[in-house]
Parts: C-alpha cells; structure tokens; sequence
C-alpha cells in the first residue's frame, strides 16, 4: 500500500541538462495530509524564466507554482503551516516577502529566511519551499 503521492515526476538530466545529473525527483509529495512542495522559483512548469533579474516578479511565478502544486495535491494556500524562503541578495528581501504577504495574507505560516550565495541556475534570484497540512 503506497501511502505517498507523488505529483510532477522528473529527472534532473532533464531540468539540468549542463549539470550531468541523474537523479528522479518530483515537485509535490502528499504523505496521508501532509503534503511537501519542491522549492519553487520564477521558472514555469515548461522550464521558462519568467521575471529575469526582478526578484517580485519571479515571486510572483514561484507563489503561482506554489498554489497550483498545492492544488494538485488536493490542497490550498490556506492549508500552509511552514515556507522556507531562500533570496540571492538581502537587497531583493523586501520585494520577495511583500509578494509572499500578498499571497499569504491571514495564513500565518511560519517562516524562515535565508541569505544564500546562489541557488540551481543563476538566473534564479529566490526560492520557496512549502509545507501544508491538509484539514481533515
């Protein structure tokens, strides 16, 4: 009996085709009502960029992908008790996190944010981890 859900199967060779990796991931994994979304950044479900060199407007991508995992999952913004948020410059904070409130309004997830000196592609200025707990 499977008690895992997992939604959006990848391989990195694909996604990283200049890193010659191999390894089999996914965006979402829904364990009974628990349900883990991949961290997210301004890049469609395609692989397109969207926002390049604006850190609000890959947010606002990163949040979209965020909703629509969670949705797929049988799940909700509202449903998030935790983020993980990652920024490539304390100077993009503001932006990134006046989105997520947006996003986020009456949710009160908590939070952690981290400073970090790049992230999987350079192009990539912020990340977004979620973590939801579906209500039963």
């Amino acid at each position: 009996m499977t008690t895992h859900t997992r939604l959006r199967k990848f391989n990195t060779r694909d996604t990283y085709p200049e890193q010659s990796l191999d390894n089999d991931f996914c965006q979402v994994v829904r364990a009974g009502n628990i349900v883990f979304v991949r961290g997210q950044v301004g890049s469609d479900f395609d692989g397109n960029v969207l926002g390049a060199g604006d850190a609000a407007a890959q947010t606002e991508q990163a949040m979209r992908n965020v909703k629509q995992l969670l949705e797929e999952a049988g799940s909700g913004l509202q449903d998030i008790c935790r983020i993980q948020v990652y920024i490539t410059d304390r100077e993009y904070r503001d932006a990134v996190y006046r989105v997520i409130g947006k996003w986020l309004k009456g949710v009160y997830p908590v939070s952690t944010g981290l400073i970090v000196n790049g992230l999987a592609k350079p192009e990539w200025l912020m990340e977004i981890e979620a973590t939801a707990v579906v209500s039963d």
